[in-house]
């Protein structure tokens, strides 16, 4: 009778757990992609009953929110994207924050033998020679509409527009560079850092040339784990691995 009862018991227990157990959808810019990774390690260590399941892309992800994808925190690397879903789901899209920033950034080939002090500095016709510019795509790719900004402030984007390999995402983008594909892309600071053994960064675009890289971020969905998930996005133990991999806080 009493091992029916602990049966019973432990049974009921592993009910309960898995009654408990959340699944949990993150929708994120492609950017993202290590770091959330390592972030998320720590997270399902001290939330074993939870399991995350990651989305990496760009604007699609906005686009599938707004068809009701079964999404429940969606971080940009683009305010314009996060308006567009809180726009399109204003009932879903909840505990808007903006969560970090970071640097677009000129990279070429690891061996490359290109040099420039300053993004003024570099002869682009030159170092194309033929070749194409890797940048994500301009019309709809957050970095690549950053890129597009920057090249229209140097005045550049007339006489490259051509000559643009446009990706899918920033990661592809950076893809073509690490092969030796396109001589020279535009990407994030912490893409160049995660390719560091394939790229170099040439050179830095100063905000004043498209503005900031901010990425904002959100529950869109009512699970209490989406904004456990998020708020421990914020914690420091999340925001040194942030930073460890090249962004920064927002001020």
């Amino acid at each position: 009778m009493k091992f029916k009862k602990l049966c019973f018991v432990s049974a009921l227990s592993l009910f309960s757990a898995a009654s408990f157990a959340q699944d949990i959808t993150v929708f994120a810019a492609a950017s993202m992609t290590n770091v959330l990774q390592e972030i998320n390690k720590d997270f399902e260590k001290a939330n074993p009953q939870d399991k995350v399941t990651f989305s990496f892309a760009s604007s699609v992800l906005a686009k599938q929110i707004e068809q009701d994808a079964p999404a429940d925190v969606f971080i940009s690397a683009d305010t314009k994207w996060m308006d567009y879903v809180k726009e399109k789901q204003p009932a879903k899209t909840q505990n808007v924050h903006n969560l970090v920033k970071n640097d677009l950034v000129l990279i070429a080939p690891i061996e490359s033998k290109i040099e420039a002090k300053s993004i003024q500095a570099v002869d682009f016709n030159k170092e194309l020679a033929g070749g194409y510019l890797s940048v994500g795509d301009p019309s709809h790719v957050p970095a690549g509409k950053y890129a597009k900004k920057a090249l229209e402030y140097y005045k550049l984007w007339d006489g490259l527009e051509s000559k643009l390999v446009r990706a899918k995402n920033v990661r592809d983008a950076l893809s073509y560079v690490e092969r030796n594909e396109a001589p020279l892309g535009i990407v994030y600071a912490t893409d160049a850092k995660v390719s560091a053994t394939k790229v170099k960064i040439v050179a830095t675009f100063p905000n004043e040339s498209y503005g900031e890289v901010v990425y904002p971020a959100a529950t869109v969905s009512d699970k209490a784990e989406a904004k456990k998930f998020l708020d421990f996005l914020k914690t420091p133990a999340a925001q040194a691995k942030f930073k460890e991999a090249g962004f920064y806080p927002v001020q």
